[in-house]
């Protein structure tokens, strides 16, 4: 994919996508929360991500080496098994679009645990745009707050905890698993994580559910189009992006899915204001600065 471009447009082409992909889940998992629970909206989330992945690129677990499994799983159950069913729980009390802007502190965590754990190299340039993006993701939740949104702290730390699990994965992937395919690692992850979701979906009372309800419905449909697009494929061009990306660069895709969220809005007849243009032109540059590292880079 992407072939002929450069590595560095391709790095802004991926976080263009993802920016899309991921800021829409936050809509679809509340489209799904309507007629399920959150395990049930989490494990078919999985359970659908999966059964795509087994369709398309099955063949790619023979190319993972012995010794990168125990990786895979830890990346597996820290990065997408426990923030899949934390960020739906949390959304059960979230709004979707303060549950976007939440995971704007992914960044900061990916440094943090970067530093601690893997020796993490950075910039002072890098250091001051995560700052920047930061301070307006810190604007993008003053104007949440100013709309109403109903913060409840207690389920906001579950979305929290989402971010030290993407931290983590991002900087697993980035040190130990940029040397298999994209696809390798993708299917790795969601056919570890798929036998646990599964036996979670039958203990949640799935079989008993009216699936004759319109909402019942409509919410396998939302959750099926987050599994194959938010999970599946997005997490294979995630995979792509760390691979020729710095992991803050990488994780610098949570602070550009709120501008997602807030373009939702005007689809949705909302109005953009002031405040939010300038918040999101923060963000940008701050991006920007995070991913000037070197010119190689």
């Amino acid at each position: 994919m992407f072939g002929s471009i450069s590595d560095n447009s391709k790095k802004w082409l991926y976080l263009a996508i993802l920016s899309v992909i991921w800021g829409s889940s936050f809509i679809l998992i509340k489209k799904g929360l309507i007629g399920l629970s959150s395990y049930q909206v989490a494990s078919l989330r999985i359970i659908f991500a999966a059964s795509a992945i087994f369709v398309y690129s099955y063949n790619s677990l023979k190319k993972i080496p012995k010794k990168s499994w125990k990786w895979i799983l830890i990346t597996a159950y820290a990065g997408t098994f426990f923030p899949v069913y934390l960020i739906s729980y949390g959304q059960t009390e979230i709004e979707s679009g303060l549950a976007s802007i939440i995971t704007t502190i992914t960044p900061i965590n990916t440094l943090i645990v970067g530093i601690i754990f893997f020796g993490l190299a950075f910039t002072k340039k890098q250091l001051l745009g995560l700052l920047i993006g930061l301070g307006g993701a810190i604007l993008l939740i003053y104007e949440a707050s100013e709309a109403d949104f109903n913060l409840n702290i207690y389920y906001s730390f579950f979305i929290y905890m989402t971010t030290v699990g993407y931290a983590a994965s991002v900087n697993l992937i980035k040190n130990y698993l940029t040397e298999i395919s994209p696809e390798a690692v993708t299917a790795g992850i969601f056919i570890s994580i798929s036998p646990p979701a599964l036996i979670v979906l039958l203990l949640s009372d799935f079989s008993s559910l009216n699936f004759q309800d319109p909402s019942i419905l409509n919410s396998i449909i939302f959750v099926f189009v987050l599994g194959v697009f938010s999970s599946a494929i997005a997490q294979t061009l995630f995979n792509k992006f760390v691979k020729i990306a710095s992991p803050l660069f990488a994780s610098a895709v949570t602070y550009t899915m709120p501008i997602v969220a807030i373009f939702w809005a005007i689809i949705d007849g909302e109005t953009l204001t002031v405040m939010q243009f300038f918040a999101t032109a923060i963000i940008l540059v701050g991006v920007y600065m995070v991913n000037k590292k070197k010119k190689s880079n």
